[in-house]
């Protein structure tokens, strides 16, 4: 091959190669570029598009997804911002619903009702924004258990109008140790602005009064704020409720067991004066101011229930129709009509195991007895003072009898 010839192949193959590196290099440049340039830009452009689809309304479910020991009365609220609830399902574990309203502006739903304690729940939400765009939220969660949770079963009830001498008395199902926390959710107040206050019993009882007898045609309102208060470790509160109740006319009733007469007043001012038989000198009858607790026009009265008992441990007395007996102590110390005693022994002797008689006929369908008309003028909160028995004061807590306590006594068993 001539020079010439080799110089002309050498530039050729030079020339093939620069544009096979040029090729390569042009491919390289080509790759780069469509990962910081091309793809990029469309990824970009991709993100934007699903930012400009998703919708801005913004759901809030409480409790959080996946909560245990939830309220029963706070748990399942939905609210919404930058937008409107357009459903709100809630169900139980099987699918069971639970009905709730969503709200005039659809900015928040709650439950029509009470939830139920120990049970699963599950919510689905949908929300809109102003374009008409979905949100979608979900979660599940568990309420209080009974194992962990307390109640208080309270007397007197909603509504109802009671004697002047009736506490507010709480009994709650569980002992409670953090006794503050709980009679802080606990608030107690009257029309008339007497001052109250409670006093604990035992982990179990807390009871609320004036210094003196409620006044009589007041109002008192009794508030449950206890859901969510941690009343003994890892036992929490579940009740929020109001409670008002009317004071009736100021009746108090005094029996003396010595004269065997008892003397019946409203405002102070005697109304009536009953012949009476008490407890026996064997068995006399607790002294001190007693609250009527429980009415029955009928009742049974078995003397073994109360420790009274013969040779056979048979009940000492089982009498099937008790009439006209309002309930004074825990104990079973009853004010009741008496059908079986000879009328010659209301005023002149003390013959029952503990009770106060009043002279009433079997069957309870005379309204002119004395027992009748105690009956039919008594309230549930009415007070009864025993006096001159011989026996022993009845303890505050045998019935709804913490009058028996002197102010200070009763206050220094506040926990707050």
């Amino acid at each position: 091959m001539t020079d010439g010839k080799r110089r002309r192949g050498l530039m050729a193959a030079s020339a093939l190669l620069g544009g096979v590196l040029v090729l390569s290099g042009c491919s390289g440049g080509d790759d780069k570029g469509s990962g910081d340039g091309g793809n990029g830009d469309s990824q970009s452009q991709v993100d934007e598009a699903a930012a400009k689809k998703s919708s801005e309304a913004q759901i809030k479910i409480t409790p959080k997804d996946g909560s245990t020991n939830a309220s029963i009365n706070k748990a399942a609220t939905v609210t919404v911002a930058k937008g409107t609830l357009t459903e709100v399902k809630l169900t139980t574990a099987d699918g069971k619903p639970v009905e709730g309203q969503i709200s005039a502006d659809k900015k928040s739903w709650k439950p029509s009702v009470q939830l139920e304690r120990a049970t699963t729940y599950k919510l689905s939400v949908t929300a809109e924004d102003s374009e008409g765009r979905a949100a979608h939220e979900n979660a599940s969660f568990t309420t209080v258990s009974p194992a962990n949770s307390f109640i208080g079963t309270f007397t007197p009830d909603d509504g109802t109008t009671v004697g002047v001498g009736m506490p507010v008395s709480i009994n709650f199902d569980k002992a409670i140790t953090n006794k503050a926390a709980v009679q802080k959710g606990i608030t107690v107040t009257s029309t008339s602005g007497q001052e109250v206050a409670c006093h604990w019993f035992n982990a179990n009882r807390m009871d609320c009064r004036p210094e003196q007898y409620w006044q009589e045609g007041s109002t008192v309102t009794l508030k449950l704020a206890l859901d969510g208060v941690e009343g003994a470790e890892g036992v929490y509160g579940v009740q929020q409720k109001t409670v008002t109740f009317k004071i009736g006319r100021n009746q108090v009733s005094y029996v003396d067991a010595k004269t065997k007469q008892m003397r019946v007043t409203r405002d102070g001012k005697t109304i009536r004066t009953i012949p009476i038989s008490a407890g026996s000198p064997e068995n006399k009858t607790y002294e001190g101011q007693m609250v009527i607790s429980e009415k029955f026009k009928e009742t049974r009265m078995n003397g073994a229930t109360v420790g009274f008992t013969d040779d056979d441990g048979e009940g000492e007395y089982d009498i099937k129709d008790v009439p006209h007996a309002m309930r004074l102590s825990t104990s079973g110390t009853f004010i009741h009509g008496n059908y079986w005693g000879a009328k010659s022994i209301f005023g002149n002797v003390n013959t029952s195991h503990g009770c106060v008689g009043l002279q009433d006929v079997k069957g309870a369908n005379d309204p002119n007895t004395p027992g009748a008309w105690f009956y039919n003028n008594s309230l549930i909160g009415d007070v009864v003072v025993v006096q001159n028995t011989g026996d022993k004061t009845i303890a505050p807590d045998n019935g709804l009898n913490g009058w028996n306590m002197s102010w200070e006594q009763w206050k220094a068993g506040s926990a707050v």
